[in-house]
């Protein structure tokens, strides 16, 4: 049987993910509508980081299946909370999106501790996207004037990781660690 390189799934989730993000920043920002930031977090958002993180479990990578398929789902989830409200279907209030985030904040404390074990540029993303995550839950829930230095913070989380996408690619590419990615803040075993 010959062996094969695989492609690392990972530049897909993370592609995925670093570019929905990016653009609903953009919209909370005032500087798009929510037409396209819903058309990319269902397709690539959503589905790509779903395949994605299915993918990462074929390759035996737990974090990567686990995150990839959470976020994939919230991107989901996400679009269809706005789906429905301007349905009039089950509509979503202010503080039920608050409490939506607040959901996914505490699970985003799960996966920034696990970036703890794997390296700098992973702590980053997780890192803010934890502290994105904070702000929005407080401004949903009396502070709106937090929104806009909550989207800043989410910009950099979207760009980090698209900073790790790069990485993965570019140095394949290369043969050789061109971009580098720090090492673990806790080092393993």
């Amino acid at each position: 049987m010959q062996n094969s390189k695989l492609g690392n799934p990972a530049v897909v989730g993370l592609g995925g993910f670093g570019l929905t993000t990016l653009l609903l920043q953009f919209h909370n920002l005032g500087w798009v509508g929510l037409g396209p930031i819903l058309a990319m977090g269902i397709i690539f958002g959503g589905t790509a980081q779903l395949v994605a993180g299915f993918l990462e479990h074929k390759m035996g990578n737990n974090f990567g299946f686990a995150a990839f398929t959470a976020y994939g789902s919230f991107w989901i989830g996400l679009g269809i909370i706005w789906i429905l409200n301007h349905l009039q279907v089950y509509p979503s209030s202010h503080s039920d999106v608050g409490f939506f985030l607040v959901a996914w904040t505490l699970i985003t404390v799960i996966f920034w501790v696990g970036s703890f074990f794997i390296h700098t540029a992973m702590f980053v993303t997780f890192a803010s996207l934890l502290a994105g995550f904070v702000l929005l839950d407080l401004a949903h829930f009396g502070f709106e004037t937090l929104n806009t230095a909550a989207a800043i913070v989410l910009i950099v989380c979207a760009l980090a990781a698209w900073y790790m996408m790069a990485a993965i690619i570019l140095n394949d590419l290369a043969g050789r660690e061109v971009l580098k990615v720090g090492k673990p803040l806790i080092a393993n075993k």
